[in-house]
């Protein structure tokens, strides 16, 4: 087949953005939170978690931590003994507690609103800074690429990059900007309810004349040896528990 074009391909993703807007608009986040701060540990604290065991713990951590003030001399061990069912507790409960120190003592208690502040913090990778400027702030820079998006973005033949960081700037070059918004959101709801890891449900697929991946959802999986494979596995868990 002759190589698609930058130009079919955009208007591919735009027609692609278009659908999800039709079928979830302002779908929301999964997550419960009431405020900036709420929301940062929210997204903090779902690095290799699920949205549904975050829920789970985040009531009575706001409870006994409602805001920086009351987390910054919190010890981190007691924070662990709250998030300890959800993934990498350990690592979490000192970057949550890290974080609302420079709240308090760089911020004045306020969550910063610039992807360069945001990403200064502990724990606080390009993924979370996106979600916290959007939903927050409704400030737009980029596009928070998870599991999820990674995993249709590539599907779909927009990129091939081998992290969701580098997926994001080719996702950032093909999207117009005034579409970025809902993407995230968006993509995660049809990743879980269409377009899955293991069984993706392409009879019926809304985007399936879109799709060059229609059929054979591993067309684009880039295949390697098995022991490098589980090795970058590790490696990218330890990654996202440390930079989400």
């Amino acid at each position: 087949m002759p190589k698609e074009s930058f130009a079919v391909k955009r208007a591919r993703a735009i027609e692609v953005c278009h659908r999800m807007q039709a079928l979830y608009g302002d779908v929301g986040s999964a997550l419960q939170y009431t405020d900036p701060y709420t929301l940062l540990i929210c997204v903090m604290l779902s690095a290799q978690s699920t949205d549904a065991s975050v829920n789970k713990v985040t009531p009575e951590f706001f409870r006994r931590w409602p805001d920086p003030a009351s987390l910054a001399p919190a010890d981190p061990a007691e924070v662990g003994t709250v998030i300890r069912s959800i993934g990498f507790w350990r690592t979490k409960a000192e970057h949550c507690v890290e974080t609302a120190q420079i709240l308090v003592s760089d911020y004045n208690e306020q969550v910063p609103h610039t992807m360069e502040e945001l990403t200064s913090l502990p724990g606080v990778g390009r993924k979370t800074a996106n979600i916290v400027l959007n939903r927050a702030f409704h400030i737009t820079e980029g596009i928070a690429v998870d599991t999820h998006v990674f995993r249709i973005a590539t599907r779909l033949g927009f990129t091939k990059a081998s992290t969701p960081l580098a997926a994001e700037q080719d996702l950032l070059k093909l999207i117009p900007q005034e579409l970025w918004s809902p993407v995230n959101e968006q993509w995660i709801h049809f990743g879980r309810e269409t377009c899955s890891s293991q069984h993706p449900h392409c009879d019926g697929c809304p985007l399936a004349d879109l799709c060059p991946s229609f059929g054979n959802p591993d067309r684009f999986r880039k295949h390697g040896k098995h022991t490098s494979k589980k090795t970058a596995s590790r490696s990218r868990k330890r990654n996202a528990a440390n930079q989400h």
